[in-house]
């Protein structure tokens, strides 16, 4: 209730997980600093900032009534310098802006279409529609879409809550298992080896396998475990449809590419980054290295506080900056999880790009 020092320590944690799958003892300290932040919160004052990043999706879908307006107030230093400065941002980091139109509108539009030019019998997917990939990346969004059905492959989007990623990292549990709930409740019997729930941003597919299993309850367990062996990252599906010969390597172009690669902290920990490699071999000229990386130092909500910030870039100059700044103007840079591009950018001034938008632009 009172153990101050406990909380100071793990402020510092990133939750990147990489104690889950990089330390011997495999503890997972994330979900310990997440189960602490719950206790804590039911004894002290949780914070406006805390409160507003585990509410971002709420924010985000009333910006999108004017969502040019919203982008405005986020980037223009009149108003966004005194705006990070109220809320406790820092004032060098430049907030994610929102699309023209979200993700679910647009696929309101032209899914059905899309879908119709594939024949009786093509594969399906359940396309987890997170909120990072509705609201912010909504580019990225509509082109894992495109290149899914270039590919032959029927997408199925449904109704489905949020991914609960932001309640979870800022310790907001009771919240979080309400989501969770109701996301296995829904999707746990529409889901099968036949027909996986795949997902854009690596931190919210990979919770059906990470936090969900534990977090929705004895009487969703079972649901919850059977559904988490069929949720795949974007990578991991196209990985395993391109081994199956779902879709051929000859509709990719033979030009050459080099393409250097930053994997999600959540990715490494619970998934691998080896399905990213493949798929981005998929077009036989493409070469690619995979940066010896850790966190990227954004680690979700981390690198935006104004207090971390300073923490966050050195994090990331440890290996990645130098790595991205030292790579040829040539070079692609690629990165899955939408904080670590956010990051690359902020610390580098250049672009990365999500591996289904390389594949993407590589189709004949």
């Amino acid at each position: 209730r009172d153990r101050q020092e406990i909380y100071q320590v793990l402020d510092l944690c990133l939750s990147c997980k990489a104690c889950k799958s990089e330390c011997p003892s495999g503890v997972d300290m994330a979900k310990i600093k997440a189960e602490f932040l719950q206790h804590w919160y039911e004894h002290h004052r949780i914070p406006l900032r805390t409160r507003l990043i585990a509410n971002i999706t709420r924010v985000n879908k009333l910006g999108m009534i004017f969502p040019a307006l919203f982008n405005f107030f986020s980037t223009s230093r009149l108003t966004s310098i005194p705006l990070k400065a109220l809320l406790g941002f820092a004032s060098k980091r430049s907030i994610p802006t929102l699309g023209k139109r979200s993700l679910r509108s647009w696929a309101g539009s032209y899914l059905d279409k899309l879908n119709a030019s594939l024949p009786p019998g093509a594969p399906e997917v359940v396309l987890y529609v997170d909120e990072f990939s509705n609201y912010n990346d909504t580019s990225l969004g509509i082109t894992s879409i495109r290149l899914l059905n270039r590919l032959g492959i029927r997408i199925i989007i449904v109704k489905h809550p949020e991914s609960g990623r932001t309640y979870i990292s800022k310790g907001l549990l009771k919240k979080a298992k309400r989501i969770a709930r109701r996301n296995v409740e829904l999707l746990g019997g529409m889901v099968s080896a036949d027909r996986p729930l795949v997902g854009i941003e690596p931190s919210a597919i990979l919770g059906f396998r990470d936090e969900f299993p534990e977090l929705v309850g004895k009487d969703l367990s079972t649901l919850a475990n059977g559904l988490a062996e069929h949720a795949l990252t974007l990578e991991e599906y196209l990985d395993q449809a391109f081994e199956l010969g779902k879709f051929e390597s000859s509709l990719f172009t033979d030009r050459k590419a080099s393409i250097k690669l930053h994997g999600h902290c959540q990715q490494k920990a619970i998934a691998s980054t080896a399905s990213t490699i493949r798929i981005l071999s998929i077009p036989e000229n493409f070469r690619v290295e995979e940066i010896p990386s850790g966190c990227c130092g954004m680690a979700g909500s981390f690198g935006y506080e104004k207090e971390h910030y300073n923490l966050s870039m050195k994090v990331g100059e440890l290996v990645l900056f130098p790595a991205v700044r030292e790579a040829d103007k040539d070079t692609i840079l690629v990165a899955p999880g939408t904080s670590c591009r956010h990051q690359i950018a902020d610390g580098t001034g250049r672009s990365a790009l999500h591996p289904v938008e390389v594949l993407y632009q590589a189709l004949k």
